[in-house]
């Protein structure tokens, strides 16, 4: 494996480069110097809200290029380069299906905040790992406000418990099980690959130039634009069919031991 054309590293968060307790390891800061002194673009790629992404990564935030809210937002620079609401139309047609699913929790998210109900305190300080900025609303049918998805959470699993009622949207919405516990449903451009693909074509950057790293269904888009592209170990059976290479988990710093090999060179 020849690495030494990559221009691009771009990995997933949670899952992929925050180990089990959402962290980032130190030895990835260190890693990331070398790949800023080499020219190297970062892009850190994620379901997450963009202000999140960017407290995870504090201390390299005016470095790196941010896709928050899988593809829906970008930024590099502080330019916007993406931005992909969600129609209220399909909005309310989302909420209201979601009102006979028993024990979710629908999240509104916009570019600079999300919006929950405010009947769950336990949820509440769940979400706070995913989202730092947050309002509690009484009705989210009422919201007026551009968002652009609806993350929908089940405490014990996304796919099982929350999928089957919305996946009849896929085609006409991005539905995507983004997590163990996690379905997000937006613009049917609103995903990973459309926001990489904007970031590739605005820094000259081809797929053979591209690693990308991921654990799961909403990383398949982005991970088919690179010609390294790397599941790993913890992976959802897709994203490893999906990739071209493996890497070991997250919690074995799966991103940091390939990085090591790519700046070997």
């Amino acid at each position: 494996m020849d690495l030494s054309g990559i221009k691009m590293v771009v990995t997933d968060m949670d899952g992929t480069l925050l180990n089990s307790n959402h962290e980032v390891s130190s030895h990835f800061f260190d890693l990331f110097d070398e790949l800023k002194k080499r020219g190297i673009l970062f892009v850190a790629a994620s379901g997450r809200q963009y202000h999140s992404i960017i407290d995870k990564l504090e201390p390299i935030k005016n470095d790196i290029i941010v896709i928050a809210e899988n593809g829906g937002f970008a930024v590099q620079n502080d330019e916007i380069l993406v931005s992909t609401p969600l129609n209220n139309d399909a909005k309310q047609e989302v909420l209201t299906i979601l009102e006979s699913v028993e024990n979710i929790h629908p999240v509104l998210c916009g570019s600079q905040k999300a919006y929950i109900r405010n009947d769950s305190k336990e949820f509440e300080d769940k979400l706070k790992e995913y989202y730092t900025e947050y309002e509690l609303l009484d009705n989210l049918s009422e919201f007026d406000g551009e968002i652009l998805k609806i993350a929908i959470y089940h405490h014990i699993s996304s796919e099982k418990y929350i999928y089957p009622s919305v996946s009849h949207l896929e085609g006409k919405l991005k539905v995507k099980v983004s997590g163990e516990n996690w379905v997000d449903v937006s613009s049917p451009d609103a995903h990973k690959g459309y926001a990489l693909q904007k970031v590739q074509e605005l820094n000259n950057i081809r797929p053979d130039e591209t690693m990308v790293f991921g654990d799961y269904n909403n990383d398949l888009e982005m991970l088919a634009l690179a010609d390294f592209s790397f599941a790993m170990e913890n992976a959802h059976p897709n994203v490893k069919k999906a990739a071209k290479y493996s890497t070991k988990s997250n919690d074995d710093f799966g991103v940091e031991s390939v990085l090591q090999k790519l700046l070997a060179h």
